[in-house]
């Protein structure tokens, strides 16, 4: 019994031996073949980045190309590259929704999507929420009701404020704290902000 058992248990012993042999084999193989210059698996790998490549963007009905690394956000983009400065980087977290953008007309903070991965999809930022020198309801109400101080979440906060109008035409009050609920504004606005949707939704209604 005890032969048959450690029979077993050598067998074992080399089965999962030679497992770790091969995977070892099989990983630097793998590694040789990445540092292998010109092959396919090291140019698949290459593309990928750090360098830079050109990210094509569908902006405020305009369609732009940029050359930037894949880890560059949408946020970081808007601002540098191509100077859309009204969209605001704080937390960086996705956590104040200071960076509010549109991605087909659903909002967005722009901080947590890569630029790289937004496609084809339509972004609207806040420069392109007014026609020309008409501004959109929700900012000429914002600025008629008070609703903003520092302005720093101001952008963001109006984006989301309009994407409510957008899918609903007469909101509550209740629906106007639930669209700005992952907005964080230290100033404490929030009152003013509902005040102004409200006024906002009738002007656009008109």
């Amino acid at each position: 019994m005890r032969a048959d058992f450690s029979r077993r248990s050598f067998l074992r012993g080399s089965a999962l031996t030679t497992a770790g042999a091969t995977l070892l084999n099989n990983t630097a193989a793998l590694a040789a073949e990445t540092q292998t210059e010109n092959s396919p698996l090291a140019s698949s790998l290459a593309s990928l980045g750090p360098d830079v490549v050109p990210i094509t963007l569908h902006i405020n009905g305009t369609t732009v190309t940029i050359r930037a690394e894949p880890r560059m956000t949408l946020a970081e983009a808007l601002r540098g590259p191509l100077g859309l400065t009204g969209t605001k980087i704080a937390c960086n977290r996705g956590a104040c929704s200071a960076c509010t953008v549109w991605l087909d007309r659903q909002p967005v903070c722009a901080c947590m999507i890569l630029a790289i991965d937004v496609g084809r999809r339509a972004i609207t930022t806040i420069e392109g929420l007014a026609h020309g020198d008409e501004l959109h309801p929700v900012q000429q109400a914002f600025i008629d009701y008070d609703a903003l101080q520092c302005g720093f979440c101001t952008p963001g906060m109006i984006m989301s404020c309009a994407a409510l109008l957008e899918h609903t035409a007469e909101p509550t009050a209740d629906n106007v704290r639930v669209a700005i609920s992952g907005h964080y504004c230290r100033c404490g606005t929030y009152p003013h902000v509902i005040e102004a949707t409200l006024a906002a939704a009738k002007a656009h209604k008109a």
